[in-house]
């Protein structure tokens, strides 16, 4: 695909290549499948991508090469350097021998590959094959590349959290007394695809009543009833790109101390927001939001941890708690997303994506924060 994104996508190949040149690599094997999106724009499956010094190649088979052809950024206005998409034959060539030949080619000695993304029987079955090459883990590199989005990859996720947005809105009537969580939850899986999210960003999440204190509850045939509290976490998806968030609700008029849990969520994650900048660390961001949590009545019912990278996967660092020292970087997108969680009796989590800016923040999901729902 000749695309005016080539120029991202080949920045994205060079920061590679300049990581390999620096620790002696001759080339990588990229195996992660959003490592293949990010570096390529590949979107199918069964496929390795080799990056050398000056080319780079994704080796799939029949099944999606006519893919590959159609979505590989391809970078011809700068001469040596291409990117090509190659088909291998499964009847007569094993997947080592293909990356060995294609290694072979290059003449690469010194190989990284991604160990954290392949698995332990499919790696030995390819390694097999590269005898004679020094192979060694890869760093993170592309992992931690991945942390601050460019101005392209904050368009796609801001799409993604405005149809999700769209969809909490068309889903607001089928809120109702009796609807079961597995009714609701298909309801708003259709309408986010209907509205053009490519499938959903993760399965989604969606309890009543007692069932709410699961923080991953996944939906059930129960119905609703008036009194229950309602959890929704959910997301769109447009170029690979993944929105994040979490709405919570009451069926009618709330309890006084479902009022005053709701509160206290919302006070946790304003704490947290308040502190929202490039310079501060995650754990800073979690130490403020828990402070809230732990001094009120629900203290023994928090959740651990604030929150998380959102992206091409729905969990990417950093990840907010109180380990993360890293100190956030205009062009991250991060959720914050305390909770509380009573077990028999109800959760509450309340989540938005937010873009951190060079001073400040941006938050992306802006669907409606009402806590009493009139049915």
């Amino acid at each position: 695909m000749n695309s005016p994104l080539q120029p991202l996508f080949a920045a994205r190949l060079e920061r590679l290549r300049t990581h390999m040149a620096a620790t002696g690599l001759d080339a990588a094997l990229i195996s992660a499948p959003e490592h293949l999106r990010y570096l390529f724009n590949y979107s199918g499956e069964a496929a390795f991508g080799i990056v050398g010094a000056r080319t780079s190649s994704l080796v799939t088979d029949y099944r999606f090469i006519e893919q590959a052809e159609e979505e590989c950024v391809h970078h011809p206005w700068r001469q040596g350097v291409t990117t090509e998409a190659l088909c291998r034959d499964r009847q007569r060539e094993r997947l080592g021998q293909t990356l060995g030949r294609v290694l072979a080619e290059l003449g690469a000695r010194a190989v990284g590959y991604e160990a954290a993304h392949v698995s332990v029987a499919q790696w030995a079955d390819i390694s097999a094959d590269l005898t004679g090459l020094a192979l060694r883990p890869l760093a993170d590199v592309l992992v931690q590349a991945r942390c601050v989005k460019d101005a392209w990859e904050q368009q796609q996720i801001a799409k993604a959290a405005a149809l999700g947005d769209a969809a909490l809105a068309a889903l607001r009537p089928s809120i109702r007394l009796g609807v079961t969580e597995r009714e609701l939850a298909n309801r708003l899986e259709r309408l986010l695809q209907e509205l053009g999210s490519e499938g959903l960003s993760f399965p989604t999440i969606l309890g009543f009543g007692p069932r709410s204190a699961l923080p991953h509850s996944a939906p059930s045939g129960r119905t609703l009833q008036r009194g229950d509290l309602i959890v929704l976490d959910y997301g769109a998806v447009v170029n690979g790109y993944r929105s994040d968030m979490t709405r919570s609700h009451v069926a009618g008029r709330a309890q006084p101390w479902q009022q005053r849990m709701h509160d206290t969520v919302a006070r946790a994650q304003q704490a947290a927001l308040a502190l929202l900048q490039p310079g501060i660390s995650g754990r800073a961001l979690d130490v403020a939001s828990a402070a809230v949590l732990a001094a009120s009545e629900f203290a023994a019912h928090a959740g651990p941890g604030l929150g998380h990278g959102v992206g091409l996967i729905l969990h990417e660092q950093p990840f907010l708690n109180g380990d993360c020292e890293a100190l956030l970087q205009a062009g991250e997108i991060v959720t914050i997303e305390p909770g509380l969680y009573i077990r028999g009796q109800g959760g509450v989590r309340i989540e938005d994506d937010a873009l951190l800016l060079d001073s400040g923040h941006q938050i992306l999901t802006q669907a409606h924060r009402d806590f009493e729902l009139a049915l």
